[in-house]
């Protein structure tokens, strides 16, 4: 009486493993076209961050910082950076950097367009907001079961769960700041002869950009607090140092793998947040 009856039990399990088997036997190809197509990107990005000089991407981070009229910052950056080589992390700082990135140009691809939909759209706004909710509450482990379903282990997997994670806030920020334009301002672009794509492409999106860069520094730092658990499918870089640091209890190397990420977010969220603060200036 007390138990759950045993008649109510449901598989469901099983059902989702014959859509997944059906969507690998039949959509293979597709799977393994975006299977090259990510690891080419993650590659190149990474070849190339590895293939600059130490002292020339210090200097570059020093630049940008000054650009942004915050020359302290950079010296303080450029500190950061320093320590986190000297840890003898520098190349997994830049894997881990390529995997940001990369996650971070997908997201931008794929939610600047779906958040500009939303804006238009009321019926698909509708659709949208409760996927985008979910993506945004669900445990972020919980993001490697699909990628491991239709990729397995290794970097794929690890980059588009981080994708998945990462790119609810530049569509809903998108969609909000698209909302959020003057309606006299796009009167007047109509009134004009402007059609509806001049007006998203010349009015609405330059309107909209400070508020649209915002959502590209939340999209980059939720895609590199991914780090760490796109480790757990064989994702290099300093999460997968954190989690051997973890397995070994070795407080040392956690604490030096640890830190070394949050160096690194410290800059990525200054330099994001400066360009977006110059942006917003601008306009």
């Amino acid at each position: 009486m007390f138990n759950f009856p045993e008649s109510l039990t449901l598989h469901l399990g099983d059902y989702v493993d014959l859509i997944v088997k059906w969507l690998t036997t039949h959509w293979g190809t597709f799977f393994d076209g975006i299977n090259t197509g990510v690891l080419w990107m993650l590659n190149n990005f990474n070849d190339f961050l590895i293939w600059l000089p130490w002292w020339y991407f210090i200097l570059i981070i020093l630049l940008l910082a000054w650009q942004f009229k915050s020359l302290s910052n950079g010296i303080v950056f450029s500190l950061f950076l320093v320590l986190i080589g000297m840890f003898g992390y520098w190349d997994d700082m830049m894997f881990t950097l390529s995997i940001v990135l990369a996650s971070v140009i997908i997201s931008v691809i794929i939610g600047i367009p779906f958040g500009v939909l939303m804006a238009y759209s009321k019926r698909f706004e509708i659709i949208v907001k409760p996927i985008l909710d979910g993506m945004q509450t669900m445990p972020t482990f919980v993001y490697l079961i699909p990628a491991i379903f239709f990729f397995g282990l290794g970097l794929t997997a690890g980059l588009l769960s981080t994708v998945i994670y990462a790119i609810p806030p530049i569509m809903r920020l998108t969609s909000l700041s698209i909302r959020q334009v003057p309606n006299e301002v796009v009167e007047a672009g109509l009134s004009f002869g402007s059609s509806r794509m001049q007006m998203l492409r010349k009015v609405e999106i330059p309107q909209a950009l400070p508020a649209i860069m915002t959502g590209v520094n939340q999209t980059t730092m939720m895609a590199l607090a991914m780090v760490v658990v796109a480790s757990m499918v064989g994702v290099k870089g300093l999460g997968l140092e954190v989690l051997h640091a973890l397995g070994q209890v070795d407080i040392a190397k956690g604490f030096e793998a640890g830190i070394s990420i949050v160096f690194l977010a410290i800059i990525i969220d200054r330099l994001t947040l400066s360009l977006s603060d110059n942006i917003q200036k601008q306009h």
